[in-house]
């Protein structure tokens, strides 16, 4: 977790440096997106919501405190007619005598009281490792989001990339279209002086019309690069800087065997599946102590007044009263249909899952980190055959334009061979972009890509001019 918080704190110094104004660099481009991207705030979002989890499975460990109270008045009166015997002490003679009419109702009675409850979970292991599980599983949802950081890193560059590739496609083609259309000009005008047939000219047009068919095509693709690119940073983006021609082209620092350790200490997978495995423990743990008896506390402080009952000129009761209690119960738990022995296998088998999923987290990684470094590794090979490439199809091209005047070489060997050249410089842009792109996965797959790489990455950017 301290490198995670590292990492976390990577990103959040990274803002720091943003720019009010949107430039068109790499950088400031990861800026917007870490703002702006729908994926991440979404992951952000989700894993805000789940840590909630953390909060309410410890808030069973913590007291319980509430307060309660009421108030009532009673009011009283006869439904019919209320009739006393009375004597008149100067004659004697009794009279009946109305002393209190039907529906006529007394002063009302206020009766009103509060109270304080409080509950305290003493023993209860089941909720303890309930606790222990949901800190473990947050410590993995963290993981994961960090996770989601660096994958944002990866779809910013590669979205990056594929544009500055479809840029340098499209100028490849367009050169490709003059060339065409300038053999295709010169072939016309040897053709008028009788010098080639016109079956060359035919073959001219048809490599110009095709040169021309691509163009149009690779310029609806850039657009295409360009709209991913404005999905993830919800900005429109104009001509963004182009890689340097020095970029260094390098074979992997370190072996084989140190990048795996490596790997294996930073894997931000294998972390997550690490603490995914102690939260299934921890659940385990907390299902097995679902047998075993709760011990809890309760206290209630209460307090309520009544008033007094009048009967016949006689008080009866009324005051103001005090209670309070404090209980101590035992809870064992010994027959439930099932549930508990059900819910403790089920709960042995997520164990398992638990680790077999390390287990295989573990073996891709082995994988990945392994064709990543062999990519970067190959990548270098390969840049360096294809500049070879490029200049044996420039000698290439030039001797066969040459054998053309001469009349030793023909018109279709002299498209085929510019073909070559320019095939060739296609096939160079695309292994400079692929050795960025697989530097980057190999560092991603290792767990240690963080936005330092991509300020290093933009410092061998420039822009037009």
């Amino acid at each position: 977790m301290r490198r995670l918080s590292k990492y976390l704190g990577l990103l959040l110094l990274g803002s720091l440096f943003c720019s009010a104004s949107y430039g068109q660099d790499l950088y400031t481009i990861l800026e917007l997106a870490l703002e702006n991207d729908p994926t991440l705030r979404q992951a952000e979002a989700v894993y805000r919501a789940n840590r909630e989890n953390l909060n309410q499975s410890r808030s069973a460990l913590l007291p319980s405190l509430g307060v309660g109270g009421s108030t009532s008045r009673v009011t009283s009166g006869p439904a019919d007619d209320v009739f006393r015997d009375i004597t008149n002490p100067v004659t004697g003679e009794t009279v009946s005598t109305l002393v209190q009419p039907a529906h006529s109702y007394a002063n009302g009675l206020n009766n009103h009281g509060w109270g304080l409850n409080l509950n305290q979970s003493v023993i209860n292991l089941s909720n303890w490792y309930t606790f222990q599980s949901a800190r473990a599983s947050d410590r993995a949802a963290a993981v994961n989001l960090a996770a989601q950081e660096q994958d944002l890193i990866m779809r910013v560059a590669m979205a990056y990339f594929d544009v500055l590739r479809a840029q340098e496609l499209l100028e490849t083609n367009l050169q490709e279209e003059e060339a065409a259309l300038r053999s295709l000009e010169q072939t016309r005008q040897r053709e008028e002086v009788g010098l080639v047939a016109i079956t060359d000219v035919f073959d001219s047009q048809a490599a110009y019309d095709l040169a021309r068919n691509t163009t149009i095509l690779q310029r609806d693709l850039l657009r295409s690069r360009f709209e991913a690119l404005e999905a993830i940073t919800g900005q429109p983006h104009g001509d963004i800087d182009e890689l340097r021609a020095d970029f260094p082209i390098l074979e992997v620092d370190g072996s084989l065997i140190a990048w795996e350790d490596q790997a294996e200490d930073n894997s931000l997978a294998i972390a997550a599946a690490r603490y995914n495995l102690d939260a299934s423990r921890k659940t385990l743990r907390a299902r097995k102590s679902d047998h075993l008896p709760t011990v809890d506390i309760a206290g209630v402080y209460g307090h309520n007044v009544t008033a007094p009952i009048v009967s016949q000129g006689i008080v009866i009761g009324g005051g103001a009263f005090d209670r309070t209690s404090l209980a101590l119960s035992v809870s064992i738990p010994l027959y439930s249909g099932g549930a508990v022995s059900a819910r403790r296998r089920q709960a042995e088998q997520n164990v398992v899952a638990a680790q077999e999923s390390l287990e295989l987290t573990k073996r891709q990684l082995t994988q990945s980190i392994r064709n990543a470094y062999r990519r970067v590794n190959t990548d270098v090979l390969v840049i360096d055959q294809r500049q070879q490439s490029i200049n044996s199809a420039q000698l290439a091209l030039d001797a066969t334009e040459l054998g053309a005047e001469v009349g030793t070489r023909n018109i279709v060997e002299v498209l085929r061979a510019r073909e070559n050249l320019f095939r060739a410089l296609r096939q160079y842009a695309d292994a400079r972009f692929d050795y960025v792109l697989d530097t980057l996965v190999l560092k991603q797959v290792a767990g240690i890509l963080t936005p330092e790489d991509i300020i290093q990455l933009n410092e061998w950017l420039q822009g037009e001019g």
